[in-house]
């Protein structure tokens, strides 16, 4: 855990036990909320080739979370670190140029 402390930048147990809440409650907040937006777009498991359907579900699940983390991170009071740790992430997949660089 200190090694993991020490990597993140963050001082304390509870504010780690936090930052792991935050990653479990919006990793399986994004997972369900990709259905209902399937749905939205006329994509049903039932009727969808399996192919297309998890293609498209895994797809959206990947901006639901950008956006849940933030939030979620911000409801739990540690916006700067999931901030920060979002402009990491989308600077590492190509989306830098699009970030405000301060």
């Amino acid at each position: 855990m200190n090694k993991l402390k020490e990597r993140w930048g963050i001082d304390t147990n509870f504010q780690l036990i936090i930052i792991l809440l935050v990653f479990a409650i919006t990793g399986s907040s994004a997972t369900k909320l990709a259905a209902p937006v399937c749905e939205f777009f006329g994509i049903y498991r039932e009727t969808s080739p399996w192919y297309i359907f998890w293609s498209l579900r895994i797809l959206l699940i990947f901006p639901i979370y950008q956006i849940l983390l933030v939030l979620f991170g911000w409801l739990f009071g540690q916006f700067q670190f999931f901030w920060t740790f979002e402009k990491k992430m989308l600077t590492r997949l190509g989306f830098g140029r699009y970030l405000n660089q301060e």
